[in-house]
C-alpha cells in the first residue's frame, strides 16, 4: 500500500494544504477566540527575522519607534468620515469595564491614525517640530468574518508608521521612500519574493487616504496577496484633529501625512510563495536556522563530529543547529526539518565519517549530494546566497509565467482563473473595475506601461494589474 503523503498535495486542494503545513510545521494553532491565533515558537521566530529586518529599514529611514494605546475613545473615529466608515464592520467596541458601563465606549484599535494624531496635535507646534517620524510595533484588532491564519485573522501582529511633515511633497516622497526602500527593498532581497509594485485605484485605496501605494504577490495557487501599503493622507486627519504647525513665515498650516503598514500575513505569504509538496521553504536570509546538522545514527565519533561541525559552521556565521537526538528515528528528523523549510541540512552517518564526508541537502534545489566535511565551513555561505538567488527566480518566473495581457473584462476574469491579467486602465476604467468585482476579480494594483509605479492614477498608459486575492 502506498504510504499517504505527510501533506495534501497542492494540486489537490491548496487551502487544505496551507492548512496542513500551518499546522504540521508548527507555525500556529488557532486561538479559542474565532478568529484569532496562537503563533507557536518557529512560526513566531520567522516573524522575530522579519521584524529585525523590518526595523532597521525603518530606522535607516529616519523614524522613530514609539508605542500608542490598545484602547481608543469611539469619538475619535468618527472625526475622520470616510475613515470610522471603512472600518465600521471590523470594529470591537469596549461598552463596559470595572463592573460598570462605560461614559463613552472604547475600541480596540483597528489601526492607529487617529489616536496618533491625538498626540501629533499635541507635539507639533512649529515647522522645527518637522518631519513627525514615528513607528510602532503592535497588535490590532479587526472582526475578521472569514478567517485564515496567518492571511485573515481577528488579530495580528504588525508594525504600523505614521508621518506628518510640512509640505505635500515631502509626505509624498517619504511614503514612496517606505514603499521602496523599506518594503520593496525587504520582500525581494530577504523573502526573495517577486512582488510588483503600484498604486491602488480609488476603489480599492486606503479608508481616509487620498493615495496608497501597494506591494502585490503571486502565491502558489495564482493567487494575490497584498503584502504592505504606504498611503499619502492628504490632510484628511490633520484637518479632523487640528494638527498644525507655524510656518517659517508665521502662518498656520496643517501638516501633510502619511502612514504604512506590514502585518503576520508575511508569514502566511511566505508559506504560500515557497512552500511544495514538502512544507516550507525559507529563505537563508530570513532562515533563524540556516542549516541544521543532523547525527544519522547514536554513535560517538559520529556526535562529536556533528557537534565539531556546528561549532565550525557558527564561527564561518552560519545561524545553525544540530540535531543530536539519536533517540528520534533519523526519518522523522528528516521530514520534521524538511517540512520547515531549513535552506540546508547536513547529514552525517558512520559510512559518511569514514569517507570524510557529509550528505549536503539543498531545500529549494532539491539536490543532496556528498561533500567533503573540511570543506563545509568555506563553501556553506555560497550555497545559502545560492539558494537565495534560486528562491527569487522561481518567484519570478511564476509570476511571469502565469500573468496574461488582455483587452477586455471577459478575458482578464478567464486569466484570473489561473494567474494575473495585465489590462491597460484605459480600457478598463472604473466601470469595469466594478464589473470585475462582481465577479471576484479585483484590481490589485495600477503600473506604469513599464512596469514601474506610475506617479498618479490617471497618468497616461497606465496598466491595471487584476487577479483573484486573498
Amino acid at each position: 500500500m502506498a504510504k499517504a503523503p505527510v501533506l495534501t498535495p497542492r494540486a489537490d486542494d491548496f487551502p487544505r494544504w496551507y492548512q496542513d503545513l500551518i499546522g504540521k510545521a508548527e507555525l500556529a494553532d488557532n486561538g479559542p477566540v474565532r478568529g484569532t491565533m496562537v503563533v507557536r515558537p518557529y512560526g513566531y521566530g520567522l516573524w522575530e527575522r522579519m521584524q529585525r529586518e523590518m526595523d532597521a529599514r525603518i530606522k535607516k529611514a529616519g523614524a522613530q519607534n514609539a508605542y500608542f494605546p490598545l484602547l481608543i475613545p469611539q469619538s475619535y473615529l468618527t472625526k475622520e468620515a470616510e475613515h470610522v466608515e471603512g472600518f465600521a464592520p471590523e470594529l470591537a467596541v469596549v461598552t463596559h469595564a470595572g463592573g460598570r458601563e462605560l461614559a463613552e465606549p472604547v475600541v480596540v484599535r483597528p489601526t492607529s491614525e487617529t489616536i496618533v494624531n491625538a498626540s501629533f496635535s499635541r507635539w507639533v507646534r512649529s515647522h522645527r517640530d518637522l518631519p513627525l517620524l514615528v513607528n510602532q510595533w503592535a497588535n490590532v484588532v479587526r472582526w475578521e468574518l472569514r478567517p485564515r491564519v496567518f492571511l485573515r485573522t481577528t488579530e495580528f501582529l504588525w508594525q504600523e508608521g505614521h508621518t506628518a511633515h510640512a509640505t505635500y511633497e515631502d509626505a509624498r516622497d517619504y511614503a514612496a521612500r517606505i514603499h521602496r526602500d523599506v518594503y520593496a527593498d525587504f520582500m525581494e532581497n530577504v523573502l526573495a519574493m517577486d512582488v510588483v509594485p503600484g498604486r491602488k485605484t480609488a476603489r480599492e485605496r486606503f479608508a481616509g487616504a487620498v493615495d496608497t501605494l501597494t506591494l502585490e504577490g503571486m502565491m502558489g495557487d495564482g493567487k494575490a496577496l497584498q503584502l504592505a501599503t504606504s498611503h499619502e493622507l492628504g490632510q484628511n486627519f490633520a484637518k479632523a484633529f487640528g494638527t498644525r504647525y507655524l510656518s517659517a513665515d508665521g502662518r498656520q498650516e496643517y501638516v501633510w501625512q502619511t502612514s504604512w503598514g506590514s502585518t503576520t500575513r508575511m508569514v502566511g505569504a511566505l508559506v504560500m510563495a515557497h512552500g511544495d509538496d514538502h512544507g516550507l521553504r525559507v529563505p537563508p536570509r530570513l532562515a533563524a536556522v540556516q542549516a541544521v546538522v543532523l547525527a544519522i545514527r547514536d554513535d560517538a565519533e559520529v556526535l562529536a563530529k556533528v557537534r565539531e561541525i556546528g561549532d565550525r559552521l557558527k564561527d564561518a556565521g552560519v545561524r545553525v543547529h544540530v540535531d543530536d537526538r539519536t533517540g528520534t528515528p533519523f526519518g522523522r528528523r528528516a521530514v520534521d526539518w524538511e517540512l520547515k523549510g531549513v535552506p540546508v541540512r547536513i547529514e552525517v552517518g558512520p559510512r559518511d565519517l569514514a569517507n570524510g564526508t557529509a550528505v549536503l541537502v539543498r531545500r529549494a534545489a532539491g539536490s543532496k549530494e556528498p561533500t567533503a566535511i573540511e570543506a563545509l565551513p568555506a563553501i556553506l555561505p555560497e550555497v545559502l546566497e545560492a539558494e537565495q538567488a534560486l528562491l527569487l527566480e522561481q518567484s519570478r518566473a511564476h509570476r511571469e509565467n502565469h500573468t496574461a495581457e488582455v483587452t477586455t473584462v471577459d478575458e482578464a476574469v478567464e486569466a484570473a482563473s489561473a494567474g494575473w491579467a495585465r489590462i491597460p486602465w484605459d480600457a478598463l476604467g472604473p466601470e469595469g473595475e466594478a464589473e470585475l468585482a462582481e465577479r471576484g476579480v479585483s484590481v490589485r494594483c495600477l503600473v506604469a506601461a513599464d512596469g514601474s509605479v506610475p506617479e498618479r492614477g490617471d497618468q497616461p498608459g497606465n496598466v491595471a494589474v487584476v487577479a483573484r486575492a486573498y
